[in-house]
């Protein structure tokens, strides 16, 4: 088996791509009230989550080594709770606990972790510098819209910045099935 470390860059960049689509699974909540499908979707998504930052971590652990490893810990974080949800969702005691997770633990993660996963792109220069510019503009939006909300003043304009992360990160994984990490 091909440790992470000896992996040919274009079958890395192509399995990062295809996860963090795969990570967008967790949208499925959206469209569907089937506790199962809902299940599945976020266990998948958590280990796609998990699966992008082992992929990631050896090309980026040389540079900061706080950073890389806060990443790598973050990630792993951010996908147990996936997961974690995911399985609470199935049975309805526990159901609401999904929201929780999601509102009050996993955003935090989310916006942390991927701060971090930008910022060590760029660093290593792994990507073009605009995807990164854009992708930290996607999670300062994010995080802005939270701090408003968490303040009792939510306001809806922001919420369609948050549409910034989603096209980065969609575009960032084209970038990575077409042209690979530099």
């Amino acid at each position: 088996m091909t440790k992470p470390n000896d992996m040919p860059a274009k079958l890395r960049a192509n399995l990062v791509g295809a996860f963090i689509l795969v990570a967008y699974g967790v949208l499925m909540s959206a469209v569907t009230d089937s506790p199962m499908v809902i299940m599945i979707a976020d266990v998948i998504s958590g280990a796609a989550v998990i699966g992008i930052a082992v992929l990631v971590f050896p090309l980026v652990r040389e540079q900061r080594a706080v950073l890389s490893r806060s990443y790598l810990i973050l990630k792993w974080i951010e996908g147990l709770l996936m997961i974690a949800a995911g399985i609470l969702y199935l049975n309805p005691s526990t159901a609401e606990f999904r929201d929780y997770i999601y509102d009050g633990i996993h955003l935090y993660v989310f916006i942390i972790s991927g701060a971090l996963f930008y910022i060590l792109l760029e660093r290593g220069g792994l990507v073009p510098r605009f995807i990164n510019i854009w992708g930290l503009a996607g999670i300062m939006a994010l995080a802005v819209s939270t701090i408003f909300s968490l303040a009792g003043t939510p306001l809806a304009f922001l919420d369609w910045f948050l549409v910034l992360i989603i096209t980065n990160e969609v575009f960032l994984a084209v970038w990575l099935f077409v042209k690979g990490f530099r």
